[in-house]
């Protein structure tokens, strides 16, 4: 039997019927990391995903009775999360990113309006998420919270969001047929189509390997280069960092920017137009900066840019500039002065 804290899941769960509210932290407190993961893979953004998360233990908590024990008690989580995540994604739009909005900007004085609302897709600080024991599981799970594997499933249908549940969670066809209510057949003809969708829109080498390519001294000389030329506003050497078709978005703001020149017009132009220093943080396991802009006085977060990478070179710079998404990374909201 399964042990929590300790204590048998068997002893826990009839205590956690009998209203030990105790008893049921300890019950799914072992599972809470991988359900928050999960319902942020539903839905795109780590508040909706809290409060998927908060819906779902409720919903457990309340519903604890009609859990009989025909699966185990973490599928059973599984399809209450599910459930949630299915119930709040028909209610709100789409996440999307800056590319699904509209094209590309060239005019760096342009950046339009803040589009406001539940609508982006928003970066998952890696403190959120939790390893799995098996390694090889623990890299799948790395894969799986990657930002344009996430944002490509945006574009599936909940339910196809829900059977890559086999693949990234190591569920059988049948216990994905259980939380969803359908047969094993459908479960997996709906996982082909989700398969050939995500494969369309993400790149052809995840970002677990090409950070493992370049190894923990090119991951180090990467983020090294990175900060020092930003913190100099050196535009020549950002570029040198940077593929010819990189690409930079910065949601709430809708405007985005296309390929090396235009990017380096627009750091040029107005990134740089103030100074800013960079503390290197992590998001959907890749490399991503807290950057701090200067106000005249000191030094506050105005941006988290997360970097996705392809043959050694920065791809894509997605810069968030919400504060609602900076305050879930454990950084500061300001550094001192201009010396920090």
């Amino acid at each position: 039997m399964v042990e929590a804290g300790g204590v048998s899941e068997e002893r826990l769960l009839a205590a956690a019927r009998r209203g030990d509210e105790a008893a049921f932290e300890l019950l799914v407190g072992r599972h809470r990391g991988e359900l928050y993961g999960h319902c942020y893979r539903m839905l795109g953004s780590a508040q909706d995903a809290e409060d998927a998360l908060q819906e779902s233990l409720l919903g457990a908590w309340r519903g604890l009775a009609s859990f009989e024990g025909r699966s185990s008690l973490r599928t059973w989580l599984f399809r209450v999360a599910t459930n949630a995540c299915l119930r709040l994604n028909s209610r709100r739009p789409r996440r999307m990113l800056s590319f699904d909005h509209g094209p590309a900007c060239s005019d760096s004085h342009d950046l339009g309006e803040p589009v406001t609302g539940p609508v982006w897709l928003e970066p998952w600080p890696d403190e959120l998420a939790t390893e799995a024991p098996d390694p090889a599981a623990a890299y799948l799970r790395r894969e799986s919270v990657e930002l344009a594997f996430v944002a490509a499933l945006q574009h599936l249908p909940g339910n196809q969001r829900a059977v890559l549940l086999r693949e990234v969670l190591g569920f059988t066809a049948a216990e994905v047929a259980g939380i969803l209510e359908t047969s094993p057949a459908s479960v997996n003809s709906a996982l082909q189509r989700a398969r050939a969708t995500v494969a369309r829109r993400v790149p052809p080498r995840t970002q677990q390997a090409e950070l493992a390519a370049l190894g923990p001294g090119g991951r180090r000389g990467l983020v090294d280069a990175f900060v020092a030329a930003w913190e100099r506003a050196d535009v020549p050497a950002l570029l040198d960092l940077l593929a010819s078709d990189a690409r930079f978005t910065m949601p709430p703001l809708p405007a985005w920017f296309d390929g090396r020149e235009d990017v380096g017009r627009f750091l040029a132009e107005r990134v740089f137009a103030t100074p800013w220093r960079l503390l290197p943080t992590a998001a959907n396991r890749q490399p991503a900066f807290a950057c701090y802009q200067h106000d005249g006085q000191r030094f506050r977060l105005g941006a988290v840019n997360v970097l996705s990478l392809r043959n050694g070179q920065i791809s894509w710079i997605a810069g968030f500039l919400d504060p609602q998404v900076h305050r879930r990374f454990p950084v500061p909201l300001e550094l001192g002065g201009p010396d920090r």
